[in-house]
């Protein structure tokens, strides 16, 4: 019979697990789901779960007083807490979802997730006999993944998506059976919370291999559940130099974007700052690495509706205007972090812009400048999005593609150059300007102040009085 070992868990969560029995959990509280799955696959579990008959908010209340950590109530109707400690770790208190352990666990969304292990004798022996109704240990040697019982995933849609994740993260495989549930589960997937839904899609976002999991999410119909937007953009095509359709496109962006971000020290020599940068937290839980996938993903998300053919030629006018529109819409669709969605539409709105500079003889002073500005904190997570954006064109490495994108290592270049100036302290102030030409505060004052600061920025003055003679030299402006 199989067994857990209480010292399989790292100590802190087996401190957890002593905190909810002596906080009352009862002589039926077992360990459950991700902890005993993981172990057996041994990984790191990175949470605990224990399930009760009932009274499991009461019970979650107990033990973070004693753990001294914060109870949050997750599901008041169907009896879900959580117990967050110092350091993030967390115990998870739930209700039985059914009379009994065996129509709880009968009710889990995969056989994996199935197992349970009494807690009173993992605490007082160091071990226990994994509890496996539904045969989730077979599966796990199998490394086969399916629906713990009939009807789990109708009931609960969003376990579609966790399937990915799953998949993705444990290296198991669906079996064709479950794969077509699935499938049908998917099409619910427009009932359930979108903050339920951000949540998985935040984690897909963060593995190592996004692409992969996005193209399996595709093939199971999940994607487009979770973004319809992507139909229209597997029935567009792309001329020439483009080889594929925009939504092949933008998946191979993706996966650029996976190699970059697992070989930075290639982008020598950025890659300790770009690393640093993509692990930027935004809010709940994302990071930059995340919203750049993301943004790759939708860069051309609106492909689809601007296309026209204009003298013989397939043009896309304004896409990555109207692109940004729609990828905060979608991002606020989800319950997004805002930081996120304002990080995704901004590269999304000037994903061309490098492109266009790349294409002139030489950067001006003035054009770089105004680069920088409209980009700003997000000028990295752009330009990392244009190499994987122009490998993607043919399916190349962006590796290669940095070796010779001289445009994308100059914008790199000039960045810290550009922030040290925007640091400095501005040489005339609104009261100046509006001394100066007698205005009220409005936009002419706004628009001067801007002039002023391109110069001062630009090394076009020196002093207040430069730059108030530069001021008069102007054109009246807006």
């Amino acid at each position: 019979m199989a067994e857990l070992r209480l010292d399989r868990l790292v100590p802190a969560q087996a401190a957890l697990l002593r905190a909810a029995s002596e906080a009352g959990a009862g002589r039926d509280a077992v360990v459950v789901g991700g902890a005993v799955r993981d172990v057996i696959l041994r990984r790191v579990a990175a949470d605990v779960d224990v399930a009760v008959p009932t009274g499991a908010i009461a019970l979650a209340r107990r033990c973070a007083e004693r753990v001294r950590g914060t109870c949050v109530v997750l599901d008041a109707e169907r009896g879900a807490a959580r117990v967050v400690v110092e350091g993030g770790l967390t115990l998870d208190v739930t209700d039985f979802r059914g009379p009994t352990l065996a129509a709880d666990l009968a009710a889990r969304d995969f056989t994996v997730d199935a197992l349970a292990v009494p807690l009173d004798p993992l605490l007082a022996r160091g071990r226990a006999a994994i509890v496996d109704p539904t045969g989730g240990l077979a599966d796990l040697a199998a490394r086969r993944l399916r629906p713990a019982g009939p009807g789990v995933l109708a009931d609960d849609p969003l376990r579609a998506l966790r399937a990915v994740r799953l998949e993705a993260t444990l290296g198991l495989r669906l079996t064709p059976t479950a794969a077509r549930s699935v499938r049908d589960a998917a099409r619910g997937l427009g009932r359930v919370a979108a903050e339920r839904v951000r949540d998985e899609l935040l984690i897909l976002l963060t593995l190592p291999e996004t692409a992969r999991a996005l193209r399996r999410a595709d093939a199971l119909g999940v994607l487009g559940a979770v973004m319809p937007e992507i139909e229209p953009m597997r029935a567009t095509k792309q001329p020439l130099p483009h080889r594929f359709d925009v939504l092949e496109h933008s998946l191979r962006a993706v996966g650029g974007c996976d190699r970059l971000l697992a070989h930075l020290d290639a982008l020598a020599p950025y890659g300790d700052e770009l690393r640093a940068h993509v692990a930027e937290p935004l809010g709940g839980g994302a990071r930059r690495g995340a919203s750049l996938k993301l943004a790759a993903l939708l860069h051309d998300v609106s492909k689809p509706e601007t296309r026209r053919r204009v003298g013989g030629r397939v043009r896309f006018f304004e896409h990555d205007v109207i692109g940004a529109r729609r990828a905060r819409a979608i991002g606020e669709r989800l319950r997004l972090p805002e930081r996120m969605i304002a990080v995704v539409e901004r590269v999304v709105r000037h994903h061309l812009r490098p492109m266009h500079l790349g294409h002139a003889r030489t950067i001006t002073a003035r054009a770089r400048y105004r680069f920088y500005r409209d980009v700003r904190e997000d000028t990295r997570d752009l330009l990392l999005l244009v190499l994987a954006d122009a490998a993607a064109v043919t399916g190349a490495s962006p590796l290669v593609t940095w070796r010779r994108a001289g445009v994308v290592r100059e914008l790199l270049g000039g960045w810290r150059e550009q922030r040290a100036a925007e640091t400095r302290p501005a040489l005339v102030r609104g009261e100046d300007v509006m001394a100066r030409f007698s205005l009220e505060p409005g936009p002419r004052v706004g628009w001067l102040l801007a002039q002023a600061r391109e110069a001062q920025d630009l090394g076009r003055v020196r002093n207040r009085e430069e730059a108030l003679a530069y001021l008069d030299s102007l054109d009246p402006g807006p």
